[in-house]
């Protein structure tokens, strides 16, 4: 049974990388031919945008590929529906290819598109600051804000003397 689940996951990522190359290899040939039939573009910004999305591209493939020993499986690859990383990356590369198409349309000021990259990784750090912050805080003694102490047990006359 779990000979299966590799199979399964090596066909997955195999269909996975497939998609993404022909993706990447489609808009980016799509924008050399606009970029030089059509309308000029910079092409230092595509070399300096395109750089991330190739490279998470590169990890996912190395990663990701299974590989096979005289026609069998030896390994089925990382798993590339995975969360955390391998999902960053895959947006990396999808915020990349609407930034292609965007500066296609719209000229160089649909690069300002990949700015969405690192707003959303400091949106993503602040929310595990303000996290660590609020465990440090009530690993040293301070609580939880809005959190009510408990009432303690006996009469409420019992409890105004205690007080």
């Amino acid at each position: 049974m779990a000979q299966k689940a590799r199979k399964d996951r090596a066909k997955s990522n195999i269909s996975a990388l497939s998609n993404l190359h022909i993706g990447t290899l489609t808009l980016n040939i799509l924008f050399l031919l606009s970029n030089f039939v059509w309308r000029r573009r910079s092409l230092l910004l595509y070399t300096l945008f395109s750089v991330p999305s190739i490279v998470c591209e590169f990890i996912l493939e190395r990663t990701g590929r299974p590989s096979y020993t005289n026609g069998s499986l030896k390994s089925a690859g990382e798993d590339l529906a995975a969360e955390g990383l391998t999902e960053y990356m895959f947006d990396v590369i999808w915020v990349t290819w609407g930034c292609l198409v965007a500066v296609i349309l719209f000229g160089n000021w649909g690069w300002l598109l990949w700015a969405v990259v690192p707003a959303y990784g400091a949106v993503k750090g602040y929310s595990l600051l303000g996290l660590a912050k609020g465990v440090m805080g009530g690993a040293q003694g301070q609580g939880m804000q809005g959190v009510e102490e408990p009432v303690p047990a006996g009469s409420r006359k019992q409890r105004r003397v205690a007080a």
